[in-house]
């Protein structure tokens, strides 16, 4: 496993050790150890899988109460894979990091609470997989817009159309949120 610090503080690349022969592969999808090992000692209490079209963008998502950290993969497919740190307060606050997943390299990312993801579906279709720290909580589900001129996030959009969702569409930019919907950064 090679563990990857990005520029963006907490969010790390993990890059597994892929066995492929001419049966196929073989991939060790998780380790409590490797998490650790980059200074995150979590535990996961929930698994969530979605399917996805070509062009299909789905985020900046968050959740209030109980932020949720999420160790993210694609198991079929390639997406653009973004967390941005709104946490209030953070030196880092409004700042993104994107990175390729795809079902060749295998590589995850952890978004630690207190971001806000989201992804776009740069293959036919992607299933895309990940793990939570906390419960989903409807109540304290948030988001910010993804085209928020602000983050200016680039994403890949050279031959596609975004495919959001009406809920998606609707998220406001970051520096509308006002400081008590957002996570709050701890040191």
């Amino acid at each position: 496993m090679n563990i990857i610090q990005t520029p963006l503080p907490g969010v790390v690349l993990f890059e597994p050790r892929v066995f492929a022969d001419e049966r196929g592969f073989f991939v060790e999808t998780f380790r409590e150890t490797w998490l650790a090992e980059a200074g995150h000692h979590v535990r996961f209490v929930q698994d969530n899988h979605s399917r996805s079209r070509r062009g299909v963008l789905r985020g900046l998502h968050y959740q209030l109460n109980e932020p949720q950290g999420k160790l993210v993969r694609v198991a079929r497919g390639r997406v653009f894979d973004v967390a941005v740190d709104i946490r209030h307060g953070s030196p880092h606050f409004g700042r993104w990091h994107g990175v390729i997943l795809d079902d060749v390299h295998h590589r995850m990312v952890y978004i630690p609470p207190g971001f806000a993801h989201g992804f776009l579906v740069l293959s036919d279709e992607a299933d895309f997989v990940y793990k939570c720290t906390a419960y989903y909580d409807a109540p304290s589900d948030r988001g910010i817009a993804w085209d928020d001129p602000d983050l200016a996030i680039d994403w890949p959009l050279a031959d596609l159309t975004p495919q959001v969702s009406a809920k998606d569409a609707h998220h406001p930019r970051l520096c509308r949120v006002s400081p008590d919907q957002l996570p709050v950064y701890v040191r």
